[in-house]
């Protein structure tokens, strides 16, 4: 009985991790049959019909025996159609009707196939890149993903549009496509279409603002409609420094595994992520309906910006949802067959109005009807485990006519001014401890400062009045430090702590 044997490799999606696929073909005499084993789901069981159709399309056979398929290792779920190359390569091979002197060891396929013999893009390349990168294999992936797959330096990547492509380059017939080389950050020439100087007057948000860049804290923005909350949290990113070389590789790969495009001229560019107020919590922290647990705007906004507007407007269950991920910077997603982790360091900025009607209280104009009872309740939406998690509590009040008057031309600060500060407040924490203010432990809080009587007086009070937990109490500590970073003072003090604790004003809800 005539027997042939085929084995290649690919790599399959868990999180963020990329583990190797052993693509095993077995044909043998018998019964025509094509198998797939090895806990397939539906789209990988699927890929049989498009292997089938894009052979045959391609000028190959179906060999009339039967061929098994086996996805190794057997007890990792498979998912999506990034299997069907190296199965229609590996049938090519079993079957005789490839020979190639290359060593299949070294070399890696993923990619999805058209019934007429195309290879398609497939989502989450960049892990898998990774991966085949660190274990030194070559990585043969669809044309349509070699410029995301061209952002990670030194893989060896290799494209191909068509399964006779790739047939070719195994029969040292043909070559496959090579990246072009990516622009560094120095020679990145993308800017950020929004600017700090767009927005008129509100000069105490704007100083917020900087804070928050420069120390890495949570904003919590309450206002009147049309007072440039959604405005301010838009410039918050074109305040940050760009990203490193490691931060846009996580940032990418996250980017990747979400199905969003990723390029060489956005590659250090900081992501504003702005989910609508009807988001549901899958769609928030990750998981979803499917076999794979995508990322959800969390870990999109990785190193990156996380706005929420509207905050009492999205469900309470969502909202409870990020308590712990903004605590440990992590997404832990566990189902019965899988448990994955996705990266989620952002930076939280939330927007609310300060009543029902959408204005505050001592509204001039009188145009706050809401009881105190209406206005606490709605407020009380909020709860008060989040609110204790975000660091800054600003009030914004409306645009003044003086400066509303000024359309004609830009007012104060560009962005490019602020962000100079900023970058350099942050290296200042980053020579002293390593990392920035909002991510110093309490006791790490301790070693680089201890209050004076004055201060911790003040402090007591504060407490006492507002009824500030221990995490409130540091995050006032952490404010204070980067209040003195900012006027590069070596001592915090009592203006520094006194300012920290007017950016909490909402305590006293929770």
């Amino acid at each position: 009985m005539l027997t042939q044997y085929a084995t290649l490799e690919t790599r399959a999606l868990s999180g963020m991790e990329a583990p190797v696929v052993q693509v095993e073909v077995h044909v043998t005499n018998g019964l025509p049959q094509l198998s797939l084993v090895g806990l397939p789901e539906a789209a990988v069981k699927e890929s049989k019909d498009r292997v089938r159709s894009a052979l045959l399309s391609s000028g190959f056979q179906l060999p009339p025996k039967r061929i098994t398929v086996n996805l190794a290792p057997a007890d990792v779920p498979k998912q999506g159609s990034r299997y069907d190359l190296p199965i229609a390569t590996g049938i090519l091979l079993a079957s005789g009707q490839l020979n190639t002197q290359l060593d299949l060891s070294k070399l890696e396929l993923i990619g999805e196939l058209g019934l007429n013999g195309e290879i398609r893009r497939v989502d989450g390349i960049l892990s898998a890149v990774l991966q085949a990168k660190q274990a030194g294999k070559t990585l043969i992936i669809p044309q349509d993903n070699l410029e995301e797959a061209a952002v990670i330096e030194g893989a060896e990547i290799l494209a191909a549009s068509h399964l006779l492509e790739v047939s070719a380059f195994l029969t040292a017939s043909g070559d496959l496509h090579l990246p072009q080389e990516m622009a560094s950050s120095d020679e990145s020439d993308w800017n950020y279409h929004e600017d700090l100087a767009d927005i008129q007057g509100q000069f105490q948000a704007k100083r917020v603002l900087e804070l928050c860049a420069a120390g890495g804290h949570s904003l919590l923005m309450v206002g009147p409609p049309g007072s440039g909350k959604s405005m301010l949290a838009s410039r918050l990113i074109t305040l940050l420094p760009d990203l490193t070389q490691q931060q846009a590789i996580e940032v990418a790969v996250v980017r990747s595994l979400a199905g969003k495009p990723v390029n060489g001229k956005d590659f250090f560019k900081r992501m504003l992520v702005h989910p609508h107020h009807t988001a549901t919590a899958p769609s928030m922290v990750g998981g979803g309906s499917g076999a794979t647990a995508k990322p959800g705007a969390l870990s999109l906004a990785h190193h990156s910006v996380l706005f929420l507007d509207e905050l009492t407007e999205f469900n309470r269950n969502v909202l409870e949802a990020l308590r712990e991920p903004l605590e440990t910077k992590r997404v832990e997603i566990s189902r019965v067959n899988q448990q994955v982790s996705y990266p989620a360091d952002v930076q939280l900025v939330c927007a609310t109005n300060p009543s029902p009607s959408g204005f505050f209280s001592d509204d001039p104009l009188g145009r706050c009807t809401d009881t105190p009872e209406q206005i606490n309740r709605y407020l009380k939406k909020i709860s008060g485990p989040l609110l204790d998690r975000i660091d800054c509590h600003l009030e914004v009040s409306p645009v003044e006519f003086q400066h509303l008057s000024q359309t004609a031309e830009k007012s104060g600060e560009t962005s490019a001014e602020v962000k100079s500060r900023v970058v350099e407040c942050q290296q200042r924490q980053l020579n002293r401890q390593g990392k920035l203010n909002a991510k110093l432990t309490p006791q790490e809080l301790n070693e680089l400062f201890q209050p004076d009587s004055t201060s911790l007086a003040l402090l007591e009070k504060s407490v006492n009045q507002l009824g500030m937990s221990a995490r409130s109490y540091h995050k006032v500590l952490r404010v204070a430090l980067s209040l003195a970073d900012m006027a590069k003072d070596d001592i915090v003090s009592i203006k520094h702590i006194a300012e920290a604790l007017s950016y909490r004003k909402l305590d006293k809800l929770s």
